[in-house]
């Protein structure tokens, strides 16, 4: 039997990163762009939907979503909500800091193996775009290995919608991807869909044949399941990532148990046939 202990080690021993770059997505989301100290060049390489632990000595550490596509070997980004003390300080900080930075932690989503070929439909609210935007932009970057490609992205405002920029520029039809958006209540200034996100996945009526990428607050992930099951799609063409449930990484500390699994160790990603049950803020 072989040990995995090396990987292990290898996952905690923190490198140092550099700051370049912070872009204020949302009132209380930034998108912190990291490097190595030299200014270029990832801190360790990864797969669409790994984590890392950002820690800032005598702060604190937390587990983030790698939000930059492996694809993109000159730095990785964080997309952070403002939520507590590491964030508030991570807020406050300023292009040129250093943090330490440790990973990759998980499993990835399989953009090379089931994903391959497939329609595929990404579903995000809010913040749970950020997991899902390095395996769009992977997608994106092998365009030619997969179908169609569906974004259905909602949030509370307008104001609360991440990487708003990237979407009208870089994604909405181009590479031949679509994007829908809506928000939950009607804004003067907001000509698009309003409504919550699992019912206007019901309005688009995508047929049961595709597969489906969701992340999200947890009652709209509950929700949308539904609705996707009342529309004919089966647990196992439905993909999500639980790694805010995430905390040591290693499988020690029992945070991240779900029934039988450990997020940690068997997540974050899983496709919901894996899953015995939602947990129960689900």
């Amino acid at each position: 039997m072989s040990c995995s202990c090396d990987t292990i080690r290898d996952t905690l021993i923190p490198t140092l990163g550099i700051v370049t770059d912070i872009k204020q997505q949302t009132p209380d989301v930034k998108t912190f762009r990291v490097t190595l100290p030299g200014g270029e060049g990832v801190c360790f390489s990864h797969a669409p939907g790994q984590c890392a632990m950002l820690s800032v000595p005598g702060v604190g550490e937390a587990m983030f979503s790698i939000t930059s596509s492996p694809t993109n070997t000159n730095y990785m980004e964080f997309s952070i909500k403002k939520c507590g003390r590491l964030t508030d300080w991570l807020h406050d900080m300023e292009v040129g800091q250093h943090l330490t930075i440790r990973g990759p932690y998980g499993n990835s989503f399989p953009v090379d193996t089931e994903l391959k070929g497939k329609d595929l439909v990404f579903v995000a609210g809010g913040i749970g775009l950020a997991p899902l935007r390095s395996v769009i932009n992977y997608v994106r970057y092998h365009r030619s290995n997969y179908g169609t490609v569906d974004i259905v992205y909602g949030s509370r405002s307008s104001a609360d919608l991440v990487y708003l920029d990237e979407i009208k520029g870089e994604w909405d039809g181009k590479d031949d991807v679509k994007v829908h958006l809506t928000v939950d209540r009607e804004e003067e200034s907001w000509k698009g869909h309003v409504g919550f996100v699992p019912n206007y996945v019901k309005e688009l009526a995508f047929p049961p044949t595709k597969t489906v990428l969701v992340c999200g607050p947890p009652i709209m992930i509950k929700f949308v399941l539904a609705a996707l099951r009342e529309m004919g799609f089966a647990d196992t063409q439905v993909y999500t990532t639980m790694e805010l449930r995430m905390k040591c990484g290693v499988g020690k500390c029992g945070r991240c148990n779900i029934g039988s699994k450990y997020v940690c160790r068997d997540g974050p990603v899983f496709r919901f046939d894996q899953l015995d049950a939602l947990p129960e803020e689900y």
